[in-house]
């Protein structure tokens, strides 16, 4: 684990810490080979290229994902206007579906 993106995560309000602790733990379990870096002042989660990122904002932590077209959003969930990115908003930690972004975390990281 990257000391940088610890820091970041242990530096974060009570409940943003929590939902980047339990997003962190997901991609670990759903990306075997997942490497953390810290670029652009946040996470960055990467196998052969960047996949995915966590942001806090004032309200909710941004899970954002690169390449957003190997995801398969039926609900809408996926949120920006970027030619690749897309991000969803967690506000808290119930909001999280494990399932859903298990699936998400392992189609991008390919």
């Amino acid at each position: 684990m990257n000391p940088q993106v610890t820091d970041y995560i242990n530096h974060s309000v009570d409940e943003q810490k929590i939902i980047m602790q339990e997003i962190r733990q997901l991609i670990n379990q759903s990306v075997p080979a997942v490497k953390e870096n810290f670029k652009w002042s946040r996470p960055v989660f990467s196998t052969e290229k960047d996949f995915a990122y966590l942001k806090t904002a004032k309200g909710y932590v941004t899970l954002g994902f690169m390449n957003f077209q190997k995801l398969e959003d039926k609900n809408n969930l996926l949120e920006g206007t970027g030619k690749d990115m897309r991000h969803i908003k967690i506000r808290k930690v119930a909001d999280i579906d494990q399932n859903l972004l298990k699936k998400w975390l392992k189609a991008a990281a390919k």
